[in-house]
């Protein structure tokens, strides 16, 4: 936004200015000239002999390029539920992230008129769920809602940005931000909150409790640490908890929509629609906690807690697969030097330098969130990691080299300090929660510790790639 000077109409904007902001960025930076959209990778290979990797397209392409970055993305591979009957119904379906607006009528700004005479059953409750079912119960003739884990909702609290305020922000103002909302998360600022939203609320709650403990005291011991932490989620989820009696009109219905986990178990949400689209009498949420799930879809709808549902639709609000393989969810295979595919180098667990470089895949960079710095604030962190691959390319191109590879030991120790510095507190803080993908569906990371984020945090990671870019010798790689 810095660049290219594009105030955004609110805080927190909605899916139209994303998509046009993109476009934006996409024209002012010159990406449509040399993008091949509706593409999909098959394969890509590296040519040892001309120093290239060679990729390969379902549409016959035949591309050299002397380096590669796969920023393929966490959630880029649509997640169905292992429902039995899924292929049984004989109605219309489609996943949230493949809106069919042919079926529905209208587009992201809603008049989905064509739901007016079709019974509808969306499945899932998260984050998507979220924003979709209060268009939905608009418009459809009767909506169920089928809810295995209630989301926490709370407040948006969405405003227009004021134009005066955001003309006296200097240069670097969104660094700044950024900065400064990631040091809130991670209980490292008590001072202005320059964000102010419903993460960094909990966080500075957290945060705040620990600090407010008498001079003799002295430092809090971790079980003192532990139990300070719960009690302030505990009064933030109750105030959660609050907006759902406050807001629906339905008491066994607002006793389902509260969440029972702690704040951070599953990712919160904020949203203020949400809970009042259950006041609408053709709006019926489907609890199906005790049955851990929906029992079975057949031809006519959906069995839920020994009761059919007729529908004429079901929606898929279940996410994306994040926690499945890695090569499952790019779906076309890297092969490095010596033949050697990516996913077999990774098979005991992602093996890189600094999350963004793997030995064996010269001039090759990946965008990702294992073993690099990690934030909700997913487009901040991927700006920081292409500016350090940006950096490196860079480098190998000044210095009129044809490769660039992370040696097999700056590899190693990278997994080694990965690994040392897991903690242990948190993964056993998400093995209590109820099962989703922070979790991976409750199995947690198997002992697999290499594959977590760097656990000091994405400032303490910025900070360390900044001082190795600053020494200026690319340690850790060799460069010929």
């Amino acid at each position: 936004m810095e660049e290219t000077g594009y105030m955004p109409k609110e805080k927190y904007s909605f899916a139209p200015e994303i998509f046009e902001h993109t476009r934006r960025v996409g024209e002012y930076f010159g990406l449509y000239e040399n993008a091949l959209f509706q593409t999909r990778v098959r394969e890509i290979r590296w040519l040892d002999d001309e120093h290239r990797w060679k990729i390969t397209t379902n549409r016959g392409d035949d591309i050299r390029a002397r380096f590669v970055i796969q920023a393929t993305g966490p959630a880029n591979r649509p997640k169905l539920p292992g429902i039995p009957g899924i292929k049984d119904f004989k109605g219309h379906t489609f996943h949230t992230s493949r809106w069919d607006y042919d079926y529905t009528g209208g587009d992201h700004n809603g008049g989905l008129t064509k739901l007016g005479d079709k019974r509808v059953a969306v499945i899932g409750t998260g984050a998507t769920a979220i924003q979709c079912v209060p268009f939905v119960g608009k418009y459809a003739k009767q909506l169920y809602v089928f809810q295995r884990t209630p989301s926490s909702v709370d407040l948006r609290g969405n405003k227009p940005t004021d134009p005066e305020w955001y003309k006296e922000l200097g240069p670097g103002w969104q660094r700044e931000r950024r900065q400064n909302f990631a040091a809130t998360l991670a209980g490292e600022n008590f001072g202005e909150d320059l964000v102010a939203d419903g993460w960094t609320d909990i966080a500075r709650r957290i945060g705040l409790s620990l600090m407010n403990r008498r001079p003799d005291q002295g430092n809090l011991d971790m079980e003192e640490i532990a139990l300070r932490s719960e009690i302030a989620d505990f009064q933030k989820m109750n105030e959660i908890r609050a907006r759902c009696d406050e807001t629906v009109e339905d008491d066994e219905t607002a006793e389902a929509l509260k969440p029972w986990y702690r704040q951070f178990c599953k990712r919160p949400t904020f949203n203020d629609e949400y809970l009042d689209t259950f006041n609408r009498p053709n709006v019926e949420l489907v609890d199906v906690s005790d049955a851990k799930g929906v029992e079975r879809i057949t031809e006519n709808g959906v069995v839920a807690n020994g009761k059919l549902y007729e529908v004429d639709c079901i929606i898929y609000a279940t996410g994306f697969e994040i926690t499945t393989s890695a090569h499952r969810r790019v779906d076309f295979d890297t092969i490095g030097r010596d033949g050697v595919s990516l996913y077999e180098h990774w098979g005991d667990g992602f093996r890189t330098l600094h999350g963004m470089a793997s030995h064996g895949f010269p001039n090759w960079f990946t965008i990702g969130i294992n073993q690099n710095g990690l934030s909700p604030n997913m487009t901040a962190m991927f700006d920081d990691q292409a500016v350090h691959v940006s950096y490196i390319i860079n480098e190998v191109m000044k210095r009129g080299a044809d490769e660039v590879e992370v040696t097999e030991e700056a590899e190693q120790a990278w997994v080694e300090e990965i690994i040392k510095l897991a903690g242990s507190g948190a993964q056993a803080f998400l093995m209590e929660c109820t099962p989703g993908y922070y979790n991976r569906e409750g199995q947690g990371t198997g002992g697999n510790m290499q594959n977590s984020p760097y656990a000091p945090g994405i400032n303490a990671f910025n900070a360390l790639l900044a001082k190795w870019r600053d020494k200026g010798d690319l340690e850790g790689m060799e460069v010929r």
